[in-house]
């Protein structure tokens, strides 16, 4: 993402960029409906988070539209000045790992699909931990 269009303080970046998460998911990045570079508040020691967007088949136009229903990927950001070796990181481990939580959730049965989850990926003391999580 450029600088111009970052909408980050001087003191955070995000760690990923577009087209490395494209380089790691190659065909499965068509499954993904929503990926956003977060501006928000400190995330703590969450690095990147990623969701399944279940159907919802609920009455009274309370659903899930269509075109929302499949992976939904959050960079977070991270101090500047440790982007780097985080960048180092995600490329080498969380990527590969987030490629096999969407190939595994592409063939899960029925059950799982239609149930909402996330996946987190934290970052402590250059430690990488990833559960899933409610």
């Amino acid at each position: 993402m450029s600088a111009r269009n970052r909408r980050l303080p001087r003191h955070r970046a995000w760690p990923l960029t577009t087209t490395d998460i494209n380089e790691c998911l190659g065909p499965y990045m068509t499954r993904v409906t929503d990926l956003q570079f977060l501006t928000g508040h400190d995330s703590g020691t969450i690095v990147l988070g990623a969701a399944w967007i279940a159907p919802n088949p609920r009455n009274y136009g309370r659903g899930i539209h269509p075109d929302m229903v499949g992976f939904r990927i959050d960079v977070h950001p991270v101090d500047a000045t440790e982007r780097a070796a985080i960048r180092a990181v995600l490329r080498g481990h969380t990527l590969p790992q987030l490629h096999e939580w969407i190939s595994r959730a592409i063939a899960a049965d029925e059950t799982w699909q239609l149930t909402p989850h996330q996946h987190y990926w934290r970052l402590t003391n250059g430690h990488l931990t990833h559960r899933d999580e409610a």
